[in-house]
């Protein structure tokens, strides 16, 4: 892990995997998550030759909370990063929560920006014609109940799950994926980590993606774009993908008819080839 000084005084924290001089990757973790989410296969990395580079979104793991941010504010936060490691134009992606942190980037730094991926991204909370929670599970209907209104009910919604097992969190879909020792030891350290510190990360991510705009329009994105989403999702249902598709102008949703969310560590490799392609 490394340390990064943002402009405003604060501290993010970057861990880097694969090759150290391979191409570089930047990855944005879902939520609750930390820099240490990532697919736990070292192998996928070295055979990539990627450099694979992730971070703490503020207030989870070692970097300094930022109340009140939105989604947008990661693409600066992104761009710090960058700048520290010397990168000038890279692939990005991003799951779950961190899909729209992702798309921040593009949009606010198509310049940077090669291509971009997200795997079972929400849309934005204000999606015009978008039933946000339509076919989503219960925790998180409640979580977005909660963020609409604000800190306090968020802060007592999530104080309730925080001591859950992950994978109690997550529908019976989810778990054949889950029962694999390499993905439970991953994610239960990633999950650990992100709330080391207290629910603070946990409840700014989710006041940005549950309550506010995200501050850019998706529909300024204009470097090419690939979305995967399960139709079994029920973590995040795949009309919130089909949302953006529709909205993107160089986007292409893939549509997994058998995979829910976590599924998309089945999709990473597909999607990194992709990633990586300059075709």
């Amino acid at each position: 892990m490394r340390s990064i000084s943002t402009a405003d005084g604060r501290v993010l924290a970057v861990e880097e995997w694969g090759v150290p001089d391979g191409v570089p990757v930047v990855y944005a973790h879902g939520t609750p998550m930390s820099r240490l989410a990532r697919h736990p296969d070292a192998a996928l990395f070295a055979d990539l030759g990627i450099r694979l580079i992730t971070f703490d979104r503020p207030g989870f793991g070692n970097s300094t909370p930022r109340a009140g941010r939105r989604v947008v504010d990661a693409a600066d936060d992104i761009a710090t990063i960058a700048d520290h490691l010397g990168l000038d134009r890279f692939a990005i992606f991003g799951v779950s929560g961190g899909g729209p942190h992702a798309l921040a980037f593009a949009a606010v730094h198509p310049d940077r920006t090669t291509r971009v991926a997200t795997l079972a991204s929400t849309a934005p909370c204000d999606a015009e014609g978008l039933d946000w929670t339509a076919g989503m599970m219960e925790s998180n209907r409640l979580s977005a109940a909660a963020a609409l209104r604000g800190r306090a009910a968020l802060e007592a919604h999530l104080a309730e799950t925080e001591s859950a097992d992950l994978r109690e969190l997550l529908p019976e879909a989810e778990q054949a994926v889950l029962a694999r020792p390499e993905f439970q030891q991953m994610l239960s350290a990633a999950y650990a980590e992100a709330l080391r510190p207290g629910l603070q990360g946990w409840v700014d991510d989710e006041l940005a993606l549950f309550g506010l705009p995200w501050g850019f329009d998706p529909a300024a994105i204009t470097v090419p774009v690939s979305l995967w989403h399960g139709e079994l999702d029920t973590v995040v249902p795949v009309a919130h993908s089909a949302w953006l598709a529709a909205r993107i102008p160089d986007a292409v949703l893939t549509r997994a008819p058998g995979a829910a969310h976590v599924g998309h560590f089945d999709a990473t490799a597909a999607t990194l080839r992709w990633l990586l392609d300059r075709s």
